[in-house]
């Protein structure tokens, strides 16, 4: 069974026409990449899916289950996670803290044994507190983990926004532009990062990228959109060639 699924997906605001009857099919385990020139619609397919819009028609399904009539927390609740195009952290938190926001949804204890800090709120405080120290040595960043995150430089910011989604404990993780922004030391650390979450954690990544070098060197598939419209699906070494997406990002 596919791990997502998109079926004659449209988007309309108003007379305009975001996405146009997409189609698109990710297999677990996968990193899928979605690329396309500026206003190509590869935000709007991930707001699709993680429910920040509601799609004209068509349908998302992930393992099966349709989610076009889920609200944004219902979703991230089937395991789906997400980082922003920009930055979106609390600056004035630490490290600590904004990896420990992305474990809200896993935490379900009652007021009473919260405020006094016992029974199952304790339990939960200590697995949270555990995960997010293990991903804090996954992504390589102990040295800033109690420093406010506003004072951290660009690329590390990225890091520990990559690592409040993986807090979430996703099946799904939806990456966009990543490594936007960054010089190319920083771009080789979050390529590494991408494909260490695939091959060691086996979360499956739909990834959306403007540096195509990255993206032919660590996807699996791509999906190729222009105008909201899909002219382009397959392996990195078909894409690479086909006339439609040159024209599509060089004119003819």
């Amino acid at each position: 069974m596919d791990q997502l699924e998109i079926k004659n997906l449209s988007l309309e605001f108003g007379g305009i026409v975001a996405l146009n009857r997409v189609e698109m099919n990710v297999k677990p385990g996968q990193i899928h990449a979605v690329i396309g020139p500026n206003g190509a619609g590869k935000t709007s397919l991930f707001n699709c899916i993680s429910g920040l819009y509601h799609s004209t028609e068509g349908d998302i399904l992930i393992e099966g289950q349709s989610i076009v009539h889920l609200k944004p927390h219902q979703i991230a609740k089937l395991g789906i996670a997400r980082t922003f195009q920009n930055i979106a952290l609390f600056s004035n938190k630490t490290v600590i803290d904004n990896l420990l926001l992305g474990r809200h949804i896993h935490m379900d204890s009652g007021p009473i044994s919260g405020a006094f800090f016992y029974g199952k709120a304790l339990r939960e405080e200590l697995i949270n507190r555990l995960k997010v120290e293990n991903i804090i040595d996954f992504l390589e960043i102990e040295k800033v983990r109690t420093k406010l995150v506003g004072a951290l430089p660009y690329g590390i910011q990225k890091r520990v926004e990559l690592g409040r989604a993986l807090a979430m404990d996703p099946k799904l993780l939806l990456l966009d532009e990543p490594v936007a922004g960054m010089n190319v030391e920083e771009t080789e650390d979050i390529a590494r990062f991408v494909l260490d979450i695939k091959e060691e954690l086996g979360i499956t990544i739909i990834l959306v990228e403007h540096d195509m070098d990255v993206v032919m060197d660590i996807a699996d598939t791509i999906t190729v959109l222009n105008f909201g419209s899909k002219i382009a699906g397959g392996k990195p070494e078909d894409i690479r060639s086909n006339p439609k997406v040159i024209e599509a990002y060089l004119g003819k």
